[in-house]
């Protein structure tokens, strides 16, 4: 493994991004060290918690991508422990569940006629006469859907999620997660539905329904990284947080890190990649930026959430991966049932593990809730909406994770092109990717290839391409801005050896 310090990258965050930025540069052959401030577990928030022979997710992670790399990629690593998994998903609201992606039958039986007439009046008036230029997520999901379907299956369930009015979070959001779908295209969709084939081109992300899962949850994708990384002679540093990046000379030279039982280490490189959220990394520089980056770095805001997981002694609860909980009489945002990801994540088949997702921010009244009060919270709900009753949980565990999702709100554009302006001047060395590390929200696939592009980037000792341009829709440019690039048009990945070498 090659060791001079021009010939190596310092990866700081060990999630999706930074274990694939690490993996493909330790193939190359450049020395790689990951820093990784959770003492146990990498694969952030695509990590996979074993409490007591039970797995579960921080969320739930499909693994499907248009781009044939990220495919590629997630072959090498696992193999036959990826499982097929076939997609289903609900909403459940005022009592009823709607199958999600819409079924057009289902929802005309559970809206009414009347009801249904309405929703598509509203969306012909949404189409005649949009509003111009959306800028907020409530005007711009309303141009799709219309008014009436947007407070119907939209509003309640987004203000749950981000903890701030539709109005406040930016179009972008929308416009990212949602892209390419509208009524029609739904409507469409439920009466042809659109299967999964080797080409993935066309397919509407959101409506997928069939995807490839890791038997034993995403996390062990991320182990699998992790390992082959070390197995290479690499190395990656646990528990470990960033607390300060020495900039001298118009580059970043070290990094230093400070552990509870280790003190402070400091590691120097001639290439940094930094997944960590912006905001922290900005207010950790020395020297500090001057005040108007700092006060844009400040701004960055993010949403913080915890997974509530309740081990049932119930064979079958409901056939669903995962429920949307529209109902605002619930404080639950969503609840997944990970043994119908995998049959693999619970250790008995007699029983069934539940995750009911909160969304909340660090320090609010739900964050800070004892463990206790938060199982008796998950037990009340589940029994509330039908599902279990309380004397049905034999066990629960709870799992907080900050800084789950950066907030898209009216003001985050401008102060982020205050922070990239800064940083291509004070730190051309320094590469960013994944979700916090660029503050875009983004899906694992996404954050996997801003990871990649980086490598790439550094592999060829040159800015090729712009990991900013990285979308929704796996759609790439040059930073020359001149072609497009789709995913099979970017240099190949070539086969990885067990050893990386």
């Amino acid at each position: 493994m090659p060791t001079h310090q021009a010939q190596h990258v310092v990866i700081m965050g060990a999630g999706p991004a930074g274990l694939t930025a690490g993996y493909v540069l330790a193939k190359a052959g450049i020395g790689v060290t990951v820093i990784e401030a959770d003492p146990d577990k990498v694969g952030g928030i695509s990590r996979t918690v074993d409490y007591r022979g039970y797995r579960f997710d921080i969320g739930g992670h499909r693994f499907f991508s248009k781009s044939q790399e990220i495919e590629r990629l997630w072959t090498e690593l696992l193999g036959d422990d990826l499982v097929e998994c076939q997609r289903l998903s609900r909403i459940y609201y005022q009592q009823k569940y709607y199958d999600y992606p819409l079924k057009a039958m289902n929802a005309f039986l559970n809206l009414g006629p009347v009801e249904t007439a309405m929703c598509l009046a509203s969306y012909a008036k949404a189409r005649i006469f949009p509003v111009k230029d959306p800028q907020n997520l409530e005007d711009w999901v309303s141009n799709q859907f219309g008014d009436r379907l947007f407070r119907t299956f939209f509003k309640t369930y987004t203000e749950k999620v981000w903890g701030i009015s539709t109005r406040d979070l930016s179009a972008d959001w929308a416009a990212q997660r949602i892209k390419g779908l509208s009524l029609t295209s739904a409507i469409k969709a439920a009466i042809l539905p659109q299967r999964v084939s080797h080409d993935r081109q066309g397919v509407i992300k959101t409506l997928i329904d069939a995807f490839r899962y890791p038997r034993l949850g995403p996390g062990q994708m991320w182990e699998r990284a992790r390992d082959r990384i070390l197995e290479a002679g690499h190395s990656v540093h646990m528990g470990e947080r960033v607390v300060r990046l020495r900039l001298e000379g118009g580059r970043l030279t070290t990094i230093t890190t400070v552990n509870p039982r280790q003190g402070q280490q400091t590691y120097g490189a001639a290439e940094f990649i930094s997944t960590i959220p912006v905001r922290e990394l900005v207010e950790a520089m020395d020297p500090a930026p001057h005040a108007e980056v700092l006060a844009a770095a400040r701004s960055l805001r993010y949403r913080d959430y915890l997974t509530v997981a309740l081990m049932l002694r119930r064979r079958d609860v409901f056939p669903d991966n995962w429920i949307y909980i529209h109902d605002p009489g619930v404080q639950m945002g969503r609840i997944q049932n990970y043994k119908n990801w995998s049959a693999a994540m619970v250790p008995d088949p007699d029983t069934t593990c539940l995750g009911l997702e909160y969304f909340c921010f660090e320090g609010d009244h739900l964050w800070a809730s004892p463990d206790a009060d938060l199982i008796d919270l998950g037990k009340r709900e589940l029994a509330q909406l039908g599902l279990a009753q309380p004397a049905d949980v034999i066990d629960g565990t709870v799992v907080r994770m900050p800084k789950a999702y950066p907030v898209y709100d009216e003001v985050y554009k401008e102060h982020l092109a205050t922070i990239r302006a800064y940083l291509e001047r004070a730190a051309p060395n320094l590469h960013l990717a994944g979700r916090n590390g660029l503050h875009k929200y983004n899906n694992q696939d996404h954050s996997m290839m801003t990871a990649w592009l980086d490598a790439r980037n550094i592999i060829a000792g040159q800015r090729i391409y712009d990991v900013w341009q990285v979308n929704t829709d796996a759609e790439y440019h040059e930073q020359a801005g001149i072609d497009e690039l789709s995913p099979d048009r970017l240099v190949p990945l070539t086969p990885l050896t067990p050893s990386l070498r």
